[in-house]
Parts: C-alpha cells; sequence; structure tokens
C-alpha cells in the first residue's frame, strides 16, 4: 500500500483520508474471493431497480440535467458491463505469469484513490469509479460536482448498506463533505495516492498539478461520418440513438456530422424522418446567442431536450417566437445546423452537451476525413470518431491518420464508445484520449489502472543476438561504416 511521506496534516479532509488509509489497510488483506465480494455488493447498490430510480430522479432534479429514463438506462448497464468485465479478473496477488520470460506479476493497491466526478454522471460515474478502486482493494474519496453531491452521498448510502452485509469497513468509501469546493477539491487530491479525474478540463488540469498521480480524460467534441457506402437507415437510427441519449449528456455524444455528398439528401431525409429538424440561418444565428452568450457554453442549454431548448429560443427571439414554438410543438429530438466553418467563430464547431447537430458536407470521404482532422485540431482531438460505411479499409484509414483513441464503426456512438455488450471496448466512463487530448493514458479506464504491479524476475536462458541480426539489413543497405 502505497503510505503518505509526511505526517497528514490536521483539519476534516486529512481525518476522511486518515479513516481511508485504515480502512484500506485491513481491506488489503482481504482474498480474491472476498474482494469480489465486495465489488459486486457496491453494483448491487445502484442497480437494484428501486434504488437505481431513486439515484436517476435525484440527479435529474438537482441537476437540471438529462433525462431520468436514460440515467436508469445508464446506472444499470455501464454497471452491469462493468461487473462482467470484472467477474474473473485476477487483482490479488498473483495475476500473471509467464515462464518464456521468467516473470511473475503481483497485483499491489495503490492506497487510497481520488474520485473527481461531474454532474453529468452524478450516479454511473462514481459507481465506476467506486468499483474499480474496489477491485484493486483501494479505499476511494469522491469529490462531486456541487451540483451532484446529494447523488453521490445516496449512493454511497446505498454501498455502505451492502457493506453492512459483507463485513466491509464504510471507510473504504467516502464522500468530500459539502459544500464541495476548489480548495477542499485540491487538498483532497494532495493528500490521496491516485487522482481519477472525470469532468470539466479545469478539473483535469487541477489533477495533473496536484502532485498527486493522476489520471484524466480529454475533452469531448466527436465527429462522425457517413460516406456514400453507408446503409442510411441504419445509420441513421445510431446517430439518434446516440444524439439523444440523456439529452446527448456524453462526451462520446456526435457533435458533428460529416456527410459525403452522394449521400447527403437521403441521410438527412432519415434524420428528418426520426425527429431532427434542420433549422434555418436564422434560426442558428438565434441558437447561437442563446447557447453561447458571453462566448462560453451556457447552462441553459446543457443536457436539456431539444423542444426546451426551442421554447427558450422563442422567448430570447420575440420576431420569430411562433416559428420557434411551432418546431417545439412537434416534440423535435435533434436541432440541426448547417456549418462549414471550424474554430472560435465557428461555434457549433465546438461540444454543444446538447441535441444539436452540425451538419458538414464533403464532396468524397477523403474531404469528410480532413473535416474531422480540422474539427480536432480546434477541439476533441483524442477522443473517438464515428465511421458508418460499409468499406472496412476506411476505418483503418481513420485509426492511421486521425488523431483519436476509438474508431467506432456501424455503432452508436455514446453507447459504444465507453463499452457495449456487443464490442469489446471495457464498459467506462472515463475514456483516455493520449497525448493528443493531452492524456497520459488512451485506454477506456478500467480497474489495472487502479492497481500498482509488482513483477519478479527469475534468470531465463541467456539468448544474445548476433550483429548479423540486429545490423545486417541496415548494413546491407548502406554499408558498415
Amino acid at each position: 500500500m502505497a503510505q503518505p511521506t509526511s505526517p497528514l496534516p490536521d483539519g476534516p479532509i486529512a481525518e476522511l483520508v486518515a479513516r481511508a488509509r485504515a480502512a484500506q489497510r485491513i481491506y488489503e488483506t482481504w482474498s480474491q474471493e472476498q474482494v469480489d465480494m465486495a465489488v459486486v455488493a457496491a453494483g448491487w447498490a445502484i442497480i437494484e431497480p428501486t434504488r437505481n430510480r431513486e439515484l436517476a430522479e435525484l440527479a435529474v432534479a438537482d441537476t437540471g440535467v438529462g433525462n431520468v429514463e436514460d440515467k436508469v438506462r445508464k446506472n444499470h448497464r455501464k454497471t452491469f458491463g462493468l461487473l462482467r468485465d470484472l467477474k474473473g479478473a485476477r487483482s490479488v496477488g498473483v495475476i500473471a505469469e509467464d515462464p518464456a520470460t521468467g516473470i511473475v506479476e503481483i497485483a499491489r493497491p495503490v492506497g487510497v484513490v481520488c474520485a473527481i466526478t461531474p454532474s453529468t454522471n452524478p450516479g454511473a460515474t462514481p459507481a465506476n469509479k467506486i468499483i474499480n478502486a474496489l477491485k484493486g482493494r483501494n479505499a476511494v474519496i469522491v469529490a462531486p460536482s456541487p451540483k451532484g453531491w446529494s447523488t453521490a452521498a445516496r449512493l454511497i448510502e446505498f454501498i455502505h448498506q451492502q457493506f453492512d452485509r459483507i463485513g466491509a469497513p464504510h471507510d473504504l468509501v467516502q464522500l468530500l463533505p459539502a459544500p464541495v469546493n476548489k480548495q477542499s477539491t485540491a487538498e483532497l487530491m494532495r493528500l490521496c495516492d491516485l487522482v481519477v479525474a472525470t469532468g470539466s478540463q479545469a478539473n483535469v488540469r487541477a489533477a495533473y498539478a496536484s502532485g498527486t498521480p493522476a489520471f484524466g480524460v480529454g475533452a469531448g467534441n466527436v465527429a462522425g461520418i457517413v460516406d456514400e457506402t453507408a446503409d442510411v437507415s441504419a445509420a441513421a437510427d445510431r446517430i439518434v440513438r446516440s444524439k439523444t441519449f440523456d439529452n446527448a449528456t456524453s462526451c462520446s455524444s456526435e457533435n458533428s456530422l460529416v456527410i459525403v455528398d452522394a449521400v447527403r439528401p437521403r441521410m438527412l431525409a432519415a434524420l428528418k424522418d426520426r425527429g431532427a429538424v434542420m433549422l434555418a440561418a436564422a434560426q442558428k444565428a438565434t441558437l447561437q446567442a442563446l447557447m453561447w452568450p458571453q462566448g462560453k457554453l451556457s447552462p441553459a442549454v446543457i443536457g436539456q431536450s431539444a423542444r426546451a431548448i426551442c421554447e427558450r429560443a422563442a422567448a430570447l427571439d420575440g420576431a420569430n417566437r411562433e416559428g420557434w414554438l411551432a418546431i417545439a410543438s412537434t416534440d423535435p429530438r435533434i436541432l440541426m445546423v448547417a456549418e462549414d466553418g471550424v474554430g472560435h467563430d465557428h461555434p457549433f464547431s465546438g461540444e454543444k452537451l446538447s441535441p444539436v447537430l452540425a451538419i458538414y458536407a464533403a464532396r468524397d470521404f477523403e474531404e469528410a476525413a480532413a473535416t474531422v482532422a480540422r474539427i480536432y485540431a480546434y477541439e476533441g482531438a483524442g477522443h473517438s470518431v464515428g465511421l458508418h460505411s460499409a468499406v472496412p479499409e476506411r476505418a483503418l484509414q481513420l485509426g492511421l491518420h486521425l488523431p483519436v483513441s476509438r474508431v467506432i464503426v456501424d455503432q452508436a456512438h455514446c453507447i459504444a464508445t465507453g463499452g457495449s455488450f456487443d464490442n469489446g471496448l471495457p464498459f467506462s466512463l472515463s475514456m483516455g484520449c493520449g497525448t493528443w487530448g493531452r492524456n497520459n493514458f488512451s485506454d477506456n479506464m478500467n480497474y489495472r489502472h487502479y492497481l500498482n504491479i509488482t513483477r519478479i524476475s527469475r534468470p531465463i536462458p541467456e539468448r544474445v543476438p548476433s550483429e548479423e541480426e540486429i545490423f545486417g539489413a541496415y548494413f546491407a543497405q548502406h554499408g558498415a561504416d
């Protein structure tokens, strides 16, 4: 277990960490079977239907973001998928042996984890981090966004109830006391052994600057490509499902769609058939004023339904009020705007955290890929790109050339990126974006990020290569000078 290098200072945060360390010292003596029981107990705390719905309702009531039914689905699906991934995974004692290399790997706890979590997922994200931390025999202290505090508090209360059934210490899972602020969060980050930060880039930068080892995620601003070979109907179904889920609060929801000209009319028609509305130029200008009143994305639209956004635009745009209300009366699912620019002067090219989708045109697949590259040069590098295509080689082309950690092919992007039962990505709500996104990892964050690994090295038969094996090809082409 990681130990502090100096005595802990006095104060409520230090006491919180001291209690976590005491509980973790007990927990790290548990067997794999006992640890797995604690993991399942924490999962059942949020998955049980009555508790799940209570947490979802509380999250929407307190944050005003997203919708209850999708949060119920997210709490269940993300947690259940994570439990599937963890079932049978070794995280105690020897976890791997390789006779060929003479290496034995031993899993060790990192200690006390500080889990920074966002208001967009005040139930699912803390649960995911708590469960992963427990899998590694760690204690964890959640530092939620202020709006998400009560949801996280209720979740942890439910977890403690399950802990009572298995004899686990409550102090393994704790919550930063309210009111949560930058100062208390910074102190917690400094005193813990590992920080895992999901949420705003300000939180991520603070985690990296805390002096404690940290994992942080990059900014979302996902773009999707629909090429001329795509199954238009299936692509439209997937895109609408992804873009509307939980009112597009996910960093994995599409923010831009680049459509190849040959399929553009059919694709727009398919989106329209599924409740997407293309706004006129004047309406786009009003929407921009509503969404970025002072150059910063407004809470008035984050995680709101397309209908609610129309109603708020109507209040802002008296001259076109009836037009906005007419759109609202159709209960639209997505608001689309035509866009061709990228950058600060074109805010629709950035992340919108709402069911608003920028539509770009491209002559062909190559231009579509170039457009995505332009968008990511502005915002969203490192995260992922969606592709709807019948040409398998195009996914490889994107993976070789775009600054992305994931290429999501023919799937509902926000459902698939964080792991799905029909793809091989780990279930996670924290997606690393590599150095492109100013992160130190490019995986879906999983339990292995919450482990230290000790390696035993034993001697093996020596094998020293000849100079010919190493330099032969070089010498043959360039000489031995």
